[in-house]
């Protein structure tokens, strides 16, 4: 039986990352202010002050050069979270494992702002250890499948059980045509450096990775088309980056949709009524559908929906 969290793991936020051979030499005020440039140099060495940060569990000189494998820990003060969608739906629960139907807008995983508003946190604070099998993104809604401890999580480390991961995703344009996309995601260049792109032939020169997205239309309209679509291979922003370069930019989407600047605005939190008209709809248009799998052991295919959600299913069709 796994360990259920204690209540100071689920009320205090701890941020840990390990010096690699890229970092050592560096002064630690240096790599905060470097790597973590949400606050400047001089607002991390109030930080350090405070006592919030450590290395290897000692306080600190914000001047302290830093060694290979030093262990950086951070507990930040309390700090207000964003609101989130908090309803998720537990659509199936055995001894070892949970199928979760999770809503958009809800971070899977404590990142930036969010600790306590998060799936991570919703599901260790009733069931001990959570260990998420499958990941979706924070405005992602639908299926997802975690295990309730590590030996369990471990069988599905080659993914070898699934069968079966499909999405709905709604999309500017008319999509009136399968797609059969097999081909290469590379970084796309330009302003955002974690933005990629998709092209039907191999790049000259890596980084890339293939990739394999089959898009059937299941309704089309003149200004927006429902797509399903079946994931052959499974890599970051796989669906989205590859609409786009097709010209179908998911809407909603701040990163791949019809204006990546909005981004940035994002983060900036400096979003104009006119900004809020291109996205339609305040969060990306992509919906976990469906998710087939077997059980580890057993030879059963397990099958699970998730209907499109109202917000994707009736608002966008009737702009």
């Amino acid at each position: 039986m796994a360990a259920r969290h204690t209540a100071e793991t689920l009320s205090t936020r701890i941020v840990r990352t390990s010096i690699d051979w890229s970092s050592a030499g560096l002064r630690l005020a240096d790599l905060l202010a470097g790597r973590f440039t949400y606050r400047s140099r001089e607002e991390w060495i109030e930080r350090i002050a405070a006592g919030e940060i450590t290395v290897n569990n000692a306080a600190v000189d914000p001047e302290q050069i830093l060694n290979i494998h030093d262990v950086i820990e951070y507990r930040p003060a309390e700090l207000p979270e964003p609101p989130a969608v908090l309803d998720y739906k537990i659509v199936y629960e055995n001894e070892h494992f949970l199928v979760i139907d999770k809503p958009g807008n809800l971070c899977m995983h404590p990142a930036g702002p969010f600790f306590k508003h998060t799936l991570w946190h919703l599901l260790c604070s009733k069931y001990g250890d959570i260990h998420f099998i499958n990941r979706l993104d924070r405005e992602t809604s639908g299926l997802l499948l975690a295990a309730k401890d590590p030996e369990s999580a471990r069988c599905f480390a080659r993914k070898d059980n699934f069968y079966a991961k499909i999405y709905q995703v709604i999309v500017h344009g008319k999509f009136d045509k399968t797609v059969d996309a097999a081909g290469f995601l590379r970084p796309a260049g330009g302003i955002i450096r974690k933005k990629r792109a998709f092209s039907y032939d191999c790049p000259a020169a890596p980084p890339f990775e293939s990739a394999s997205t089959r898009f059937i239309p299941l309704r089309t309209g003149e200004k927006f088309s429902l797509i399903r679509a079946e994931l052959d291979t499974g890599r970051r922003h796989q669906i989205r980056a590859t609409l786009c370069s097709l010209g179908f930019p998911v809407v909603g989407d701040k990163l791949y949709g019809v204006d990546e600047k909005l981004y940035l605005k994002q983060k900036d939190e400096s979003f104009t009524g006119e900004d809020r008209q291109k996205l339609i709809i305040s969060r990306q248009a992509l919906h976990a559908a469906e998710l087939s799998f077997s059980l580890p052991g057993e030879t059963e295919i397990m099958s699970f929906t998730s209907q499109l959600p109202a917000e994707l299913d009736a608002d966008i069709f009737k702009k």
